[in-house]
């Protein structure tokens, strides 16, 4: 089976799924008012996306996040790509903003930066199936830069760069929580 990129290493916990759910449900409710059409449906599934998460089961304890071994979800490593990816995102942001005057391009920025820390933390948690969606949320950001620059409007960049990342995100999440979910045995 291929896997979706899914955020394994994070859904060692509730935290990882309501991270990666937040974050979907901000690009998406953030970019969803430049497709005014479909704003509200966008929003309101995003939303129940999210709150959606709450009602999965939750995914059984690893016991070796849970007593801090190496490759802790969300020890120093984590940490350190956070960080660089916060420096790396308000850095682009100052540029946009105040060098190329481009403020419509940061969604697509946001999302090549947020695309790029999943190859980090793919690397960091040993966790491969990171990659796919890095490389997918990447492609959007890019995608999103390069229409910006060609001269499209703001509502197909953020439908490339902000929509299309926010429903990455929150499939990833749910592909997660339903691989997580408990298994009934048979006969039972």
């Amino acid at each position: 089976m291929i896997e979706f990129g899914t955020l394994d290493a994070m859904t060692r916990g509730r935290t990882g799924l309501i991270i990666g759910g937040a974050f979907g449900l901000a690009f998406i409710g953030v970019n969803a008012g430049a497709v005014s059409p479909l704003a509200v449906p966008l929003r309101l599934l995003a939303v129940a996306a999210f709150v959606g998460l709450f009602l999965t089961p939750r995914p059984p304890v690893d016991r070796t996040v849970a007593d801090g071994a190496a490759g802790t979800a969300f020890g120093r490593r984590y940490w350190l790509v956070v960080a660089a990816e916060a420096i790396a995102a308000l850095a682009g942001i100052v540029v946009l903003k105040w060098v190329l005057h481009a403020p419509h391009l940061t969604v697509a920025w946001i999302a090549l930066v947020v695309g790029l820390h999943f190859f980090a933390l793919a690397a960091a948690w040993q966790q491969a199936s990171l990659r796919l969606l890095g490389a997918a949320m990447s492609a959007c950001g890019a995608a999103g830069l390069l229409l910006g620059a060609s001269g499209a409007g703001a509502s197909a960049v953020a439908a490339v760069a902000g929509i299309a990342p926010g429903v990455l995100l929150l499939a990833s999440v749910w592909w997660s929580a339903l691989a997580a979910r408990p298994r009934a045995t048979a006969g039972h």
